[in-house]
């Protein structure tokens, strides 16, 4: 069975994201998204909401899981005998930083763990979490950006309702 894990903060899940799990739960039998607990950031939403929210997202895919992990994603991926990590690229930007992990994960795990680079869909290019947020804060219109009950959640946590 061809196995791989989608690792990251999705602090909020995004159209890009989503479209990254569609794409690459087509190409693996089984793909499992995990949530980052990343200590050294303060999230908007907590790693159980963010779990719950990507499992509704994705409810429809039945080749997808949701799980959550800390720590080094070489250590993840070795407990779950998971041999590729996914990654998406949104513009030339993304790709020095992701290479360079890749990179770091490939040498730390003696060649255990490969990267896949999927481009993001051009339509979802220009999104990104942390635009997300910062959109909603300013009470503005995200419904292009984040599925309606992802935003309404968003909203909730700005203390507004939706804007449109």
């Amino acid at each position: 069975m061809k196995a791989a894990v989608y690792p990251g903060s999705f602090d909020p899940v995004t159209y890009g994201h989503l479209d990254i799990i569609r794409r690459a739960s087509d190409i693996f039998d089984e793909l499992t998204v995990s949530v980052l607990n990343n200590h050294l950031k303060s999230p908007l939403f907590s790693v159980e909401e963010r779990v719950k929210i990507l499992e509704e997202a994705t409810k429809d895919l039945p080749n997808v899981k949701i799980d959550c992990f800390s720590g080094l994603l070489i250590d993840y991926a070795k407990k779950k005998d998971v041999h590729v990590a996914i990654r998406g690229l949104r513009a030339i930007t993304d790709f020095e930083y992701e290479l360079q992990l890749a990179q770091t994960n490939s040498k730390l795990s003696n060649g255990e763990l490969d990267t896949m680079f999927l481009t993001t869909s051009l339509e979802y290019a220009y999104l990104s979490s942390s635009s997300v947020k910062e959109i909603a804060r300013f009470h503005g219109d995200i419904s292009m950006c984040v599925p309606a009950f992802v935003a309404e959640r968003i909203y909730e946590k700005y203390g507004h309702g939706s804007c449109r």
